[in-house]
This record gives structure tokens, C-alpha cells and sequence, in this order.
């Protein structure tokens, strides 16, 4: 029902909304901190990829599945990711669906006789965008061009999104030496780019 009371207007859920009242004292802090205030999961308050945020996105998926709270169009995308879960690589235990990198492993590395920030985005090259990354492999520093001038005008409009992450398997695209990996995921670099906020989602 629309907040007025009619039923006939149109309505669209902006962040995490609760199905029941009675169930309030079941949710967190920061999960009833976002339905009280209407942001969105990926809008996120906590920092992308702290302890808090993923709990946070981990505890809507599982209130989501019992039908405790509705979603948005994009936070149903980003619960449906393995975000807020945990598996092993190398023996190391590592964040799954976690392609944003938190600011203390943003590196330094030489490429070319220059220093260079390695896994952050920046304008030009011989396309719209380009980064430099570490091959895991070779231990070599690579320079990944990707991205168009078309992208600018719909990072903000989820049908594009929605339709470029499903015809480009945005999902599986976990090779950061790749421009795939990185067209995938502009929009969580939109704020150093220029391109608006940060959204925490696929193109």
C-alpha cells in the first residue's frame, strides 16, 4: 500500500523494507539502521568489504530468503551474489563476490620505470579507461584498457545495467588482468572516475 492510504499510487521500494513489524527485534542495528532511513544495500553505511558490511549483506540475504524484508531491484542482484560469505584460497580464507578493494591494498608498483597504483582505475588510455594490475602468474605488472565512451550515459540506468551484466556473464568475470573484469565492475569505481557515487553492483 502507497504511503497515502489510496493503493493507487505507483510505489517503489527504496532499501530494505520490513514484511511484518513483530519481527523488528529479530534484525541488527545496522540492518533496521537501513530500513528506518531507506538506503539501500548497495548504498551501504559501513565501508565496502569491513566486517560489518559484509554481516550486514550475509543477515538481509537470509531475512530476504524467510521473507522477513523486500529488496529493491539491486539489492535482490547483490543478495544474490556470494558476497558476505567466505572461502578458502590457498589456505588463506578470502571474501567471495568481493571485486571492490578496500584503500590499504591499493599498491604501488613500477611499470615501465614509473611508479603506478595498482587495481585503480583512472581515465584515457587507448580506450575510456584503463588500470594497471599485477599479473598473479608472472608477477609482471600489466596496463588493462577497457571500457567506452558510451558507458558514461548509462551507469545510472539498472536496465542497462541489468542487461549488460547478464549478456557479459559479469558474474564469473573474476580475472582483474582482464577488461571484462573491469567493464563489469565500473560502477564501484563511478567516484574516482567521475561517473557519481559508488554503486556496490555489476554493469
Amino acid at each position: 500500500m502507497c504511503s497515502c492510504g489510496c493503493n493507487t499510487c505507483e510505489t517503489k521500494i527504496r532499501g530494505p523494507l520490513l514484511t511484518e513489524g513483530k519481527i523488528k527485534s529479530l534484525l541488527s542495528e545496522g540492518l533496521q539502521y537501513h530500513i528506518d532511513k531507506k538506503i539501500p544495500l548497495f548504498e551501504t553505511v559501513y565501508r565496502i568489504g569491513s566486517d560489518k558490511h559484509l554481516s550486514l549483506i550475509k543477515e538481509a540475504r537470509k531475512m530476504y530468503s524467510r521473507n522477513i524484508i523486500d529488496l529493491c531491484e539491486e539489492d535482490e542482484h547483490l543478495i544474490k551474489t556470494h558476497l558476505g560469505e567466505f572461502g578458502l584460497y590457498e589456505g588463506v580464507s578470502v571474501p567471495l563476490d568481493l571485486p571492490m578493494l578496500n584503500e590499504d591494498e591499493i599498491e604501488e608498483a613500477e611499470f615501465r620505470g614509473k611508479d603506478v597504483p595498482l587495481n585503480k582505475p583512472k581515465r584515457g588510455g587507448s580506450k575510456a579507461y584503463y588500470v594497471y594490475v599485477r599479473d598473479p602468474k608472472t608477477k609482471r605488472i600489466k596496463k588493462v584498457s577497457f571500457g567506452s565512451g558510451g558507458l558514461r550515459a548509462k551507469i545510472k540506468n539498472k536496465e542497462a545495467r541489468n542487461a549488460f551484466a547478464a549478456r557479459h556473464n559479469c558474474k564469473n568475470k573474476k580475472d582483474r588482468t582482464k577488461a571484462g573484469y573491469w567493464s563489469c565492475n565500473l560502477p564501484r569505481y563511478a567516484s574516482a572516475l567521475g561517473l557519481g557515487a559508488n554503486m556496490n553492483t555489476f554493469w
